[in-house]
């Protein structure tokens, strides 16, 4: 299920470093020097997110399966 999030890679200036954003997964977040570094961290903290949901009990969302809309 985990690789059926939405992931937003960009460039950040202030941390000198790509972004990887899963903003289905509230705090979700990796960084890396190239956009395939940034990816394979977030596929971690994806892992490491829903992981941490289930052993507090917390809801994990359903990925949406569509790109997300932003205002």
């Amino acid at each position: 299920m985990m690789n059926k999030y939405e992931v937003i890679l960009f460039w950040s200036s202030e941390d000198d470093a790509f972004v990887a954003e899963v903003p289905e997964l509230s705090g979700c977040f990796a960084h890396g020097a190239s956009h395939e570094e940034a990816l394979a961290h977030a596929k971690e903290a994806m892992r490491l997110w829903i992981e941490t949901a289930e052993e507090f009990g917390d809801p994990i969302p359903e990925p949406k399966g569509r790109r997300l809309l932003y205002a």
